[in-house]
């Protein structure tokens, strides 16, 4: 793993292989809500915004990697209700901003929110993932801010893994009940990790 740059942000050329790696990485997840795919890339691909958002790019300016952050003052992924009807109609978007709205978490002041983390597959298992987190860890930081929490579903054991070895340390779980018919996954545990244990 040699030959990238961590930025801040994504490269604006590169905006349509964010939304394309946010996808491959939490469409699984999201696919009953915000698909078919090509919408879903589409309304991705319009409203992720880069201002909470870390890249890994390498030399020849392919995004390898992205990770997304959320605060009080926004978030990578979002979008507004306009936004969601012009991808998928007026009707497509009520009950998709419903769903959306289950899985929604509290946003702290104290707190930086980790917002996703996904890498290019070829990319994949050749540590961007764990310099990306890094980088989160750094961008808390930066905010003063004492902590970083996430979320990982409970079938990601290899993403929970990582954490673990970064010293999040598990807190409480969500259980979806009937929801997960809807999301495809059981349980999330939220995680945190004091910024000072990462950052040293």
């Amino acid at each position: 793993m040699t030959g990238f740059t961590i930025q801040r942000g994504f490269p604006a050329e590169t905006r349509d292989t964010a939304a394309r790696h946010y996808w491959d990485a939490f469409g699984a997840k999201l696919e009953r809500v915000m698909g078919p795919e090509a919408r879903a890339i589409r309304f991705f691909t319009e409203t992720l915004d880069e201002s909470f958002a870390l890249s890994a790019v390498g030399p020849d300016g392919a995004l390898l990697g992205l990770a997304g952050f959320k605060t009080h003052e926004g978030s990578m992924t979002g979008g507004s209700f306009a936004d969601m009807a012009a991808v998928y109609g007026v009707a497509g978007a009520c009950w998709r901003v419903a769903c959306l709205a289950l899985l929604e978490r509290e946003v702290l002041r104290d707190v930086l929110l980790m917002d996703g983390i996904c890498v290019a597959e070829p990319a994949r298992g050749k540590g961007f993932g764990s310099a990306l987190l890094d980088a989160i860890m750094a961008e808390a930081a930066a905010r003063n801010l004492p902590a970083v929490r996430l979320d990982v579903i409970d079938d990601n054991r290899r993403a929970r893994a990582l954490y673990e070895r970064k010293g999040f340390v598990a807190q409480e779980n969500t259980r979806l009940g009937p929801l997960r018919h809807v999301f495809g996954f059981e349980r999330a545990t939220a995680m945190r990790c004091p910024v000072s244990a990462s950052t040293g």
